[in-house]
């Protein structure tokens, strides 16, 4: 499964009508909530899966916690949302605020809803990770290239196909993210360069206008 397919699939309109139901949010904001914040965690631990100690740490999570069972499940989300929290709080640390608030202003979601979603995506984001490590037998030491490898597959599939303004999203976010590697940060690579207003923008109005134009103008 791909990314593209995680968020255009089955699974990730569940998790959309789900908070549709709770949230009173559109199910276009939040899928394409989901095209940017699962592109940033997957950055996120790309970044610390560099470090042999969190690397390790993340196997251990996926093969506890995270085996690709609430793909088939995605019901169960809501009910995962405080466990969610506590995994956005791990991966973004001090960053979280800054994160949510970029995201709340580029989605048009507001602030006292963002983090409550974020946290209802998280479990399903992890999920797919597990899924995809269970599926390519990789360890602990393998991690940082699969999540590169999803990264690198989602973006290609997205150029390839930059029909539906999803791909349009994610080939936008991606291609800011993989420009602005040497950064170190995918705060800055992802958030700062795309959503922040870089240059990325000149030619399709920015993430903006693409989520305008997948939420009718909002």
């Amino acid at each position: 499964m791909s990314l593209i397919d995680l968020i255009t699939g089955n699974a990730g309109t569940q998790v959309a009508e789900q908070a549709e139901n709770k949230f009173g949010i559109q199910k276009n904001q939040v899928i394409a909530l989901l095209a940017v914040a699962a592109p940033l965690v997957i950055s996120y631990l790309r970044n610390k899966s560099q470090d042999a100690n969190e690397a390790e740490a993340l196997n251990q999570a996926l093969d506890r916690d995270h085996d690709g069972s609430v793909l088939n499940d995605p019901s169960q989300l809501e009910a995962r949302q405080q466990e969610g929290g506590s995994i956005l709080d791990h991966i973004f640390g001090g960053q979280k605020a800054q994160v949510e608030n970029s995201l709340s202003e580029q989605t048009g979601i507001s602030m006292n809803k963002i983090g409550p979603i974020l946290a209802m995506l998280a479990p399903l984001i992890m999920g797919y990770i597990g899924r995809e490590k269970q599926s390519n037998g990789v360890n602990s030491g393998g991690l940082g290239d699969l999540l590169g490898g999803i990264l690198g597959g989602a973006q290609n599939q997205a150029q390839a196909q930059p029909s539906n303004p999803i791909n349009d999203i994610l080939s936008q976010v991606l291609g800011g993210g993989q420009q602005q590697q040497s950064s170190g940060n995918p705060l800055n690579d992802i958030l700062g360069q795309v959503l922040g207003g870089g240059q990325q923008q000149q030619q399709q109005g920015g993430l903006g206008g693409l989520l305008g134009s997948i939420l009718g103008g909002r």
